[in-house]
């Protein structure tokens, strides 16, 4: 599996950005795709999710995100995508995405991260 992350940029306090991440896997609807992102000096934070067709299909997200945030999936496309809406300086990051295969706890592969920072 291969994942390329596109879509980050500067925007401003209560912009929008949408995040991209493109899978080189047939069998894409079987993963689960996880974004996480992580601001210089910080811990690496797990941001949201849409997991494996085998587990579902269902999408998670962290409770700073939730109503704001907004993953979704193509699976024809096999792509991911993440819709962030009314950004926060504190979103500032490098958002990678990463695939684990239907339920296991082991990352696959990585994006390449993108960086997204929110200043006026």
């Amino acid at each position: 599996v291969q994942l390329q992350a596109s879509g980050g940029g500067l925007v401003q306090p209560g912009g929008s950005l949408r995040l991209s991440c493109v899978a080189s896997v047939r069998t894409f609807s079987l993963y689960t795709v996880d974004w996480l992102r992580q601001a210089p000096g910080k811990e690496r934070e797990f941001v949201g999710a849409t997991t494996s067709a085998l587990s579902g299909g269902t999408i998670n997200y962290v409770d700073s995100v939730k109503g704001r945030f907004t993953i979704s999936r193509d699976n024809a496309k096999r792509t991911v995508y993440l819709q962030m809406n009314s950004l926060k300086p504190e979103d500032t990051a490098k958002y990678y995405c990463a695939a684990r295969y239907y339920s296991s706890s082991q990352y696959l592969a990585w994006g390449q991260g993108t960086q997204v920072t929110v200043s006026s």
